[in-house]
């Protein structure tokens, strides 16, 4: 019993063959320093360990692939640290994009129900849930302001503090900052997008606060050129909390 639990204590660890054979192909971790590339390979082992990474259906994944997910999802970790892995279990991932069922009873009384097609989830207290296809799309064309991965997990980061907002646990005094230029940010971007304009941004992120900060996530990671312009304000912040992206 004492062994047990002497190895249940033991902080967990990656074969280093493996994590090079995987990282092999994730653009963002070959651009990072070598301290920041220690500290991720500490949090994507702490990921393996402690996450269910369930595929569904015929998709069947390697472990070069599950160590790729978690590496993926812990980008957003960098700074952050492993507090952003606790209040959920397990990562299920879908071999191509998924439709889920959505119901909504408006002010009449009446209730609406239709299917959305997703590329990714992430439940407040449940499963964060990713398309394979895209995952590798993303893997494949690094710099073109999309990665799945570190959208779902930017909602989870913004959920600890109790509300799916656009804000996440911040201290008091910048969370106030944060909240007044995101907010002027949001809804600048949104008249636009109201009115047809062409922007440089994904339109999507227009759908909601939760949504403005997840997809300008993506593009600190993907694009922070492109984000730094359009967004200067937001991209900084971003910088702040995230640190620097590994293609600035």
């Amino acid at each position: 019993m004492r062994d047990w639990f002497r190895r249940f204590l033991r902080p967990a660890s990656l074969d280093p063959d493996l994590w090079q054979r995987a990282v092999a192909r994730v653009p963002w971790v070959n651009a990072l320093d070598p301290a920041r590339q220690a500290r991720l390979r500490d949090l994507t082992a702490r990921f393996v360990h402690e996450k269910a990474i369930t595929p569904i259906g015929e998709l069947a994944l390697d472990d070069t692939q599950r160590v790729q997910l978690a590496a993926l999802c812990c980008l957003p970790l960098l700074e952050f640290g492993p507090e952003g892995l606790h209040g959920w279990t397990q990562l299920l991932v879908y071999p191509d994009a998924f439709r889920v069922n959505r119901t909504h009873v408006d002010a009449a009384g009446v209730l609406h129900e239709w299917d959305d097609e997703l590329i990714g989830e992430a439940w407040e207290t449940g499963p964060v849930i990713l398309s394979w296809a895209d995952v590798e799309a993303d893997l494949a064309s690094p710099r073109d302001g999309f990665c799945v991965a570190v959208h779902e997990i930017a909602h989870k980061i913004d959920a600890l503090d109790g509300a799916l907002d656009g804000t996440p646990p911040l201290p008091r005094s910048w969370q106030r900052e944060w909240a007044v230029d995101f907010q002027q940010t949001f809804d600048a971007f949104a008249r636009d997008v109201d009115r047809n304009k062409r922007t440089a941004i994904d339109p999507y992120a227009a759908e909601a606060p939760e949504e403005f900060f997840a997809v300008c996530t993506e593009y600190h990671f993907s694009d922070p050129v492109l984000l730094a312009r359009a967004f200067p304000k937001v991209a900084a912040h971003l910088a702040k909390f995230y640190g620097p992206s590994p293609f600035a």
